[in-house]
């Protein structure tokens, strides 16, 4: 079964419960709980990871693949700008990565440095951003 490390940034932890006019009213496990509604309906095993700590974050990707990972999703959040060794983490792995935003962080302004290590990436989409990500990983992973 394919699978997919889904890795939540600094802040997510927040979400539901700060910022609701920028990122809506859903919490964190609300989200953990419809990223897994979208992985069985496509067949794919999810495990999901938050922290708000880069080094933690770091070790996982590493960790991940180790573990024989096919890909990752990333919503950075509060990663977003300004952490290289993050950035270096992600393109130095063997399976490709993906960024997610619940918003789009490019209306405030902002840019991503974590996109320059990632395949592609989805913003604006709500939490519906997470299965774009999973379908277009699917779309360009290798067959069998």
């Amino acid at each position: 079964m394919t699978r997919f490390l889904v890795i939540h940034g600094a802040g997510m932890n927040m979400r539901g419960k700060a910022q609701v006019e920028v990122f809506g009213k859903m919490t964190l496990p609300e989200y953990d709980t419809q990223i897994r509604v979208y992985a069985a309906g496509l067949g794919v095993a999810v495990e999901i990871f938050h922290s708000n700590i880069e080094g933690e974050v770091i070790n996982r990707v590493y960790q991940a693949h180790d573990e024989g990972f096919d890909a990752a999703i990333i919503n950075p959040a509060g990663f977003t700008r300004g952490y290289p060794a993050l950035v270096a983490a992600l393109g130095s792995v063997k399976f490709p990565t993906i960024e997610v935003h619940i918003s789009n962080p490019a209306r405030r302004g902002m840019h991503s440095d974590v996109a320059t290590a990632s395949l592609g990436a989805v913003a604006g989409f709500g939490i519906a951003g997470y299965e774009l990500a999973m379908r277009g990983l699917l779309a360009v992973l290798p067959k069998g």
